[in-house]
């Protein structure tokens, strides 16, 4: 890339022998991948580094590949230069014998939306499995009416194994109020007393609320209901206790979100299915890692949201929270930066993509010129809602190669990725998500939230969000989600930890056991987040203005 007109070094790059070539298609052939002529002799020259362990080489290369989020599986040269500079970058850190830079490495994977598998429930067989073939990104009819199936049925199966709404064994020994089994709407007709019933809350009219299941719909009043937590919004599902008036109204007593299930639980029942994305781990990996993870104390992310970029203020701030983290004595070992990456939005009328490249440019300076973090920290970018993309729908996809161009020139091994995103630090899976959602979800309530447990909206969206096992239940005309990606927004099994990045007040919560935070707006209230998680604990931190 240097520009100067002095001679350039030897490089190793010598064409690779025709063996070699075929060699190396070979391989990457078995493994599923095709090999663009520059990707070769990237390949080829990495390989030289090692001429007495060819082949284990390659595997590991093979190995790293597998790991990246890839876009295709027709491979080019930056695909493999960037996996080259990380298996590169390990080997020096294996010299250097600093265990936390070759920790990172291995520890960190990152998974984009548009690879996250996704699985369909069988409500017979009551067992999940995996959608193969593509899927399309403009889908049909059907696909939309399975968005919401599917949502439903997770939730239903979570549900029948909930000890309260699990149908008795012994009709004998449990009264008959003690259990609530649900009876799906179609069979309400006829029943009298009181009943349970699930379904998708709607509004077909003003003020006329309707739940619906897969069998069937029914109007219900809500008057004197008694509600949990949460946002009640059109689309959620929730779970109702009343009875069926003469009128035909179902008249609810109690209603709520679907009761919650442990980590634990669900994993236990999908062994094996790898939902969150990023490969399924075998057990014994599973407890060296978990061990791993809890001896990285030094580990620590450190999440900003809303970096303008054109706002000179910004800039200026963001510069002191680099300079701060690069005279810690162990750098943060991510940072997580997420948009808006300008302060107007990238819309039709937007006209300064030339000054957004130029200035995401600006940022690649600014981390390289900190020799320690460009040495030692990952940097993760995540888009925001109003940055460039090709619509509004969820999930976004990474950041368009023509902004980042030149930042990549600095830091080679940025990683740019969609919105939402998953990262897996050894065992414990983190999801990342960039959207105004609470003030969305506060003004799509059809009812206003209980303040029984708690006034503070961010808990209930937090409620919200894990009993919906869902990151964005609005409805699709307030948010459009792209229907066959729809699994990329659930939350089921739970993750460890989410990050809520909303222009709100930052906030911090946990909630059985689920860390969720906010970490604020940085352009607007100068706050950040740090979170180390071998504690799973979560710094809210703010310059002194």
């Amino acid at each position: 890339h240097s520009h100067s007109l002095s001679p350039p070094p030897p490089s190793p790059m010598a064409a690779p022998s025709a063996a070699m070539r075929k060699k190396l298609q070979r391989k990457f052939r078995l493994r599923g991948f095709t090999l663009k002529v520059d990707a070769l002799e990237e390949a080829a020259a990495f390989l030289a580094r090692f001429p007495d362990a060819e082949d284990e080489a390659l595997d590991l290369l093979l190995d790293e590949l597998d790991k990246e989020p890839l876009k295709s599986s027709i491979l080019d040269r930056d695909a493999v230069r960037r996996v080259v500079s990380l298996l590169v970058e390990a080997e020096e850190a294996v010299d250097a014998a600093s265990p936390s830079a070759t920790s990172v490495q291995s520890a960190l994977r990152v998974v984009d939306s548009f690879v996250v598998p996704r699985f369909h429930y069988d409500p017979i067989k009551k067992v999940f499995y995996e959608h193969t073939g593509r899927l399309a990104l403009h889908g049909e009819a059907g696909d939309k009416a399975a968005l919401y199936r599917d949502r439903y049925q997770v939730l239903l199966q979570r549900l029948a194994r909930d000890k309260y709404f699990s149908k008795p064994a012994f009709e004998s020994v449990m009264t008959e109020n003690e259990s609530c089994e649900i009876t799906s709407i179609q069979s309400l007709v006829g029943c009298t007393g009181r009943r349970w019933i699930m379904g998708v809350i709607s509004q077909l009219e003003e003020r006329q609320f309707y739940l619906e299941d897969l069998t069937g719909a029914v109007p219900i009043d809500l008057a004197n209901a008694k509600i949990t937590s949460g946002f009640f919004v059109e689309n959620t599902v929730i779970v109702a206790e009343g009875e069926l008036l003469s009128s035909g109204i179902f008249q609810v007593n109690t209603c709520g979100f679907p009761p919650l299930e442990d980590r634990e639980t669900s994993l236990s029942l999908l062994m094996g299915l790898d939902f969150f994305g990023g490969g399924v781990i075998p057990t014994e990996e599973a407890l060296r890692l978990s061990s791993l993870e809890n001896k990285a104390v030094n580990d620590m992310f450190v999440i900003l949201s809303d970096v303008w970029l054109d706002s000179y203020e910004t800039m200026e701030k963001l510069g002191v929270v680099l300079d701060g983290y690069e005279s810690v004595e162990v750098v943060p070992s991510l940072f997580v930066l997420m948009g808006n990456f300008c302060s107007r939005p990238c819309n039709l009328a937007f006209n300064s993509f030339e000054e957004l490249r130029l200035q995401f440019g600006k940022l690649g300076e600014m981390i390289a010129s900190r020799t320690r973090l460009k040495e030692h920290s990952r940097f993760l970018f995540i888009p925001g809602p109003d940055d460039a993309g090709p619509s509004k729908a969820l999930p976004r996809c990474a950041l368009p190669k023509y902004l980042i161009e030149e930042l990549q020139k600095h830091i080679p091994n940025a990683i740019f990725v969609s919105n939402p995103c998953r990262v897996k630090f050894y065992t414990q899976e983190i999801v990342f998500f960039r959207q105004d959602l609470l003030y969305r979800m506060r003004r799509s309530c059809l009812i206003p939230p209980t303040t029984e447990e708690t006034s503070d909206p961010f808990e209930h969206l937090v409620a919200t969000i894990t009993h919906q096992s869902h990151l964005c239940p609005l409805p699709l005309t307030v948010q459009p989600i792209i229907w066959n990606y729809d699994h990329c927004l659930r939350l089921y099994p739970t993750p460890d930890m989410i990050v809520l990045a909303d222009k709100s007040e930052q906030k911090a919560f946990k909630y059985t056991g689920i860390t969720c935070f906010n970490p604020g707006s940085f352009a607007n209230d100068s706050t950040f987040a740090a979170y180390r998680p071998c504690t799973k604990e979560v710094e809210l931190s703010a310059l002194e203005s």
